[in-house]
């Protein structure tokens, strides 16, 4: 998922909230409140996109049993989603959340709702896909047949034995005016963590900006329905071509990050013929998988302290927190 300023700037604004002027600057992290000791840095490097292909399979896969991912989060319209089901079933423990997805973007490679067109109609083009982007979304669902193609979503990853550690968004769609208040319903309703930032935004911040303060008092209302909340998103951890460059970005990332709960979002794809008929993000997805397997990415980690956790323990840590 990619949140840009502008998708942070009207899903916050379609939430209507009294905000403090009072600076947060010292409040304590969410590590702070979930329970771990000042100063924690504690991460959850996050795979999106799982059940999207089977190289996207491969590729989450991989960097959980082989690398520093510890949650994932599956597209439950895609067409691969019985074979991470089938995965999920003899390891459960995976942490594994729902990409709510309401677009199929790719040219050749299309998926439609799992409610069906008839239930949710503007949610699909005439083909009956999901529309490509973001703002056809908008030019033509209800926040009504959101709200149905969401629960719908989270129901089929039940019924397939897969219960959500988390929800977040493809594409950033959910968190649309009109559809941001439906994805947090759902979520407290469901008692099932939703991705949002609360905390310091260190990275986020940059995008949010002034509305930072609007930011955080949804934080509160998810944190005072007791689910829990994160400080701070990373939403694109490298830049760089050339994959040492890369590496040298994201131990960068790694150092400087500040205490606190802060999700990397990563996409890992075991890349084969087959995946660039679909993307030409391939190549991109390969190193992020290379990244999070390699040695020194690893061994950073241990030497800096750094705690890897997962949207399921922050449940459980919060569960205990009474306030």
């Amino acid at each position: 998922m990619r949140l840009n300023r502008l998708v942070i700037a009207m899903f916050v604004l379609s939430v209507t909230s009294t905000v403090s002027s009072a600076s947060n600057t010292e409040a304590p992290t969410y590590a702070e409140r979930l329970g771990w000791p000042a100063g924690t840095k504690a991460v959850i490097f996050h795979v999106d996109d799982a059940g999207m292909s089977h190289n996207s399979n491969m590729g989450a896969i991989k960097a959980i049993e082989d690398g520093v991912a510890t949650s994932l989060s599956v597209m439950m319209p895609c067409s691969w989603v019985p074979e991470f089901a089938d995965y999920f079933k003899s390891h459960p423990e995976v942490d594994a959340g729902v990409h709510l997805t309401l677009t199929a973007e790719w040219k050749n490679y299309r998926w439609g709702p799992v409610s069906g067109k008839p239930a949710v109609p503007g949610l699909t083009d005439s083909d009956g896909y999901l529309w490509h982007s973001v703002s056809d979304v908008v030019a033509h669902a209800t926040a009504d047949e959101v709200e149905t193609e969401i629960r719908a979503q989270i129901d089929k990853a039940l019924a397939m034995g897969i219960k959500p550690t988390h929800i977040d968004s493809h594409m950033g769609t959910c968190f649309q005016p009109g559809y941001i208040d439906r994805y947090v319903k759902v979520g407290i309703e469901k008692k099932i963590p939703i991705l949002i930032m609360g905390g310091h935004m260190q990275y986020i911040g940059a995008e949010a900006g002034p509305l930072i303060p609007l930011v955080r008092s949804i934080a509160q209302r998810v944190w005072d329905a007791g689910l829990p909340v994160i400080d701070d998103l990373v939403t694109k951890p490298t830049m760089a071509k050339d994959y040492k460059q890369r590496k040298a970005e994201l131990v960068k990332l790694l150092g400087d990050i500040k205490p606190g709960i802060t999700e990397i979002i990563v996409h890992c794809t075991v890349q084969t013929e087959v995946f660039s008929h679909i993307s030409g993000s391939g190549p991109t997805r390969e190193a992020e998988l290379r990244l999070l397997t390699d040695a020194d990415v690893k061994a950073f980690i241990k030497s800096k302290g750094i705690v890897l956790t997962t949207w399921r323990e922050l449940k459980k840590r919060r569960d205990l927190v009474q306030n």
